[in-house]
């Protein structure tokens, strides 16, 4: 029994002396690469201080100073993780969890489809606040409170169909985003039309009636 129990305790140490090198090494591997990914999230981000990306936007009054340091933080997040995964790989295959590295090589190739949605809703909100802006502006003498209603509408019919084009980026629910934008098109265009068919009747038909007479 004695000798037994030696002969377990004896392997057990003898493949821990083994194994630790390898923990140890992926250990720093992945301390590096932990390191070097908050040195680039620092870099990042002094980047656009150094670039005054916050003034230019608030001047131009696309966003506004929280939506800007939300986006700065997520793009640096983003760099951050990219490169952590990119260490943690080697590090799973030091420590031998040859499955965990497959699962973090099909995340990395999902990655640059998370970077592509996230600079496609950082447009689109560049561009609800532009349109928005523009809309308000451009009908103010039709009042106020109509100007605000007819703005806010338009940022968030953009920003809706930009949350619709990040989910197809990201490929969430494919199928059910495809057929709700359809629909949304379509209702969209049947209601242009039925007011343009009920409420321009009368002025199509005078634009039609001086045509003829023109033409004659």
């Amino acid at each position: 029994m004695v000798d037994l129990v030696n002969g377990i305790l004896l392997n057990f140490f003898r493949k821990l002396s083994i194994y630790l090198p390898n923990f140890f090494g992926g250990l720093l591997i992945l301390l590096i690469g932990l390191v070097l990914a908050s040195i680039l999230k620092r870099i990042l981000i002094s980047i656009f201080s150094f670039f005054k990306l916050e003034l230019l936007l608030q001047k131009t009054k696309l966003m506004n100073n929280v939506e800007v340091a939300l986006w700065e933080e997520v793009f640096a997040e983003i760099l951050k993780w990219t490169v952590v995964i990119l260490f943690l790989i080697p590090t799973l295959e030091v420590w031998q969890l040859s499955r965990a590295t497959l699962v973090l090589n099909q995340f990395l190739f999902y990655l640059p489809n998370v970077i592509v949605a996230v600079i496609i809703g950082f447009v689109g909100l560049l561009t609800a606040n532009l349109v928005s802006d523009l809309v308000r502006h451009s009908i103010h003498s039709l009042g106020s409170t109509f100007a605000q209603t007819l703005s806010v509408f338009a940022k968030a019919t953009i920003v809706f169909f930009t949350i619709l084009i990040v989910m197809n980026q990201l490929g969430v629910a494919q199928d059910l985003v495809r057929i709700l934008f359809t629909g949304i098109v379509a209702m969209i265009s049947l209601a242009g039309g039925l007011a343009f068919g009920l409420g321009g009747k009368e002025m199509a038909t005078e634009l039609l009636k001086e045509l003829r007479r023109k033409l004659k």
